[in-house]
């Protein structure tokens, strides 16, 4: 495994968008260069979650899971090279004591990339269903749980110390459906992080703004340079996406977006929503952007080209940015890639420590599996020291609360210790709002804010779109 002062190039899940139809230029996810990892790591988190939803799911059989007379369970994976860490998982729980007291085995099943959510998806409504499977929590399983197929987790959780206090609070509750517990974290974190350049900062005399106005200071001097503020591939939509997240949380906090979550979308009408529209109006109007991300892609590496080549200072972008830079361009990423959080909006109510972005993948229980004292067993080893430390060793960062003692010896501490601590302190992190909605909404969705960052609709004409999303 190759680690040049950062992550890994092993492939893993995680990225921008998700599923089995790779974007253009996007490679396989086998493919061992560490530039194609940051489009599987999208890929994998985001569209492809979200097919889940694109045709109805068969409700329950009497089949009764895939348990057989009750002791070996399947588990469904994402069969990406970051699987390493669940094989290793499941070898170790079943030569554990914990197997033999809950009288089971776990048997895993690694489903391609480009198969996993339509094979899940037959899976779930047969006699051959698995116990446990991996998902992307919130809208990624919510016709599951709308079928009764899951395991409401939550009192589990609560009466099992080992489940209670073994991951992040923040990154166990984005995952939930309607304030329940149906998945424990099983892989890396990825928050939403800004970006920026060192040598450029350091050049014109910026600091990363901690506040919106030095936000707009920055980029008023960075225009005065002929430099564009923010590099975005505006032709993929979804990192248009993230502006939106992290400015709605920040002038109304989480709970807005958690309304519209939860199914009532007169919360687009929120006037928190408004303002973080006409915000995004007046950075674009302003040419934060530059006048042609329109047709610069993220996927096809422009995005990310712009940002390390200094024809833009800062890139909103997820924290597979890291492994993008160090794939592409290793020298900017190793001397000159330095990152920061996302700044408080003065008058705001949001905390400036709440995050967003793609938390985690998460294991679910099948409500159908004949041995769920297993199942539960083998999730407990996802909060286990080793389970952390196959993570590190790939270049993740766990979501588990003992992971910040062991990132020392990750291949970028530096990196790795901002990301955990970002999540660690984060009263609330805040799921991509298309995994959280599912495709039916997530598609028009992104074509209404692809629309008000284009200029083709206002911001008040935005708002209304939205609430007509049902």
């Amino acid at each position: 495994m190759e680690s040049i002062s950062g992550l890994s190039n092993d492939g893993q899940s995680g990225g921008r968008p998700a599923g089995g139809d790779r974007p253009p230029g996007a490679k396989a996810a086998g493919d061992r260069s560490v530039g194609s990892r940051s489009f599987s790591r999208r890929w994998v988190l985001g569209a492809g979650a979200t097919t889940l939803l694109t045709t109805g799911l068969t409700a329950c059989g009497s089949g009764g899971g895939s348990g057989g007379d009750g002791g070996t369970i399947t588990a469904f994976v994402y069969g990406d090279d970051a699987v390493k860490v669940q094989v290793a998982s499941v070898d170790r729980f079943n030569k554990s004591a914990a197997a033999k007291s809950a009288k089971g085995k776990v048997k895993l099943e690694k489903v391609p990339g480009s198969d996993y959510s339509p094979k899940l998806r037959t899976a779930m409504g047969s006699p051959s269903a698995p116990d446990v499977f991996f998902n992307w929590g919130g809208g990624s399983i919510k016709a599951y749980q709308e079928a009764d197929q899951l395991v409401d987790l939550t009192d589990i959780i609560e009466g099992d110390p080992v489940l209670k206090s073994g991951f992040l609070p923040s990154v166990l509750a984005a995952g939930d459906l309607d304030g329940r517990h149906y998945g424990i974290p099983m892989r890396g974190m990825q928050p939403v992080i800004l970006f920026y350049n060192k040598s450029l900062f350091a050049e014109h005399k910026l600091q990363p703004p901690k506040t919106w106005d030095q936000l707009l200071d920055n980029n008023a001097k960075l225009k005065a340079a002929k430099i564009t503020p923010f590099a975005l591939g505006g032709l993929d939509m979804w990192p248009e996406l993230m502006w939106l997240e992290y400015l709605l949380d920040r002038i109304g906090g989480p709970e807005v977006f958690k309304r519209i979550q939860n199914g009532d979308s007169e919360g687009w009408g929120d006037p928190a929503m408004l303002k973080a529209a006409e915000m995004v109006k007046e950075l674009v109007d302003d040419g934060a952007f530059g006048d042609k991300f329109g047709s610069v892609s993220y996927v096809n590496g422009n995005a990310p080209a712009v940002f390390a080549k200094g024809k833009a200072a800062m890139h909103l972008m997820g924290s597979w940015e890291y492994s993008t830079q160090l794939g592409k361009f290793p020298d900017f990423a190793k001397k000159n890639l330095g990152w920061a959080a996302f700044p408080t909006v003065e008058g705001g109510t949001g905390d400036v420590r709440n995050v967003v972005g793609n938390p985690t993948n998460y294991w679910s229980i099948n409500s159908r599996t004949k041995n769920q004292d297993a199942a539960v067993a083998f999730l407990k080893d996802a909060a286990s020291q080793a389970y952390a430390k196959d993570l590190i060793a790939l270049g993740d960062v766990p979501t588990t609360s003992n992971a910040a003692k062991l990132l020392a010896s990750s291949p970028n501490p530096e990196y790795a210790k901002f990301q955990y601590d970002m999540v660690e302190q984060a009263p609330a992190f805040t799921l991509s709002w298309d995994q959280a909605l599912g495709d039916e909404l997530a598609t028009p969705m992104h074509t209404e804010i692809s629309k008000l960052f284009s200029g083709k609709s206002s911001p008040s004409e935005f708002v209304a779109a939205c609430k007509g999303l049902k």
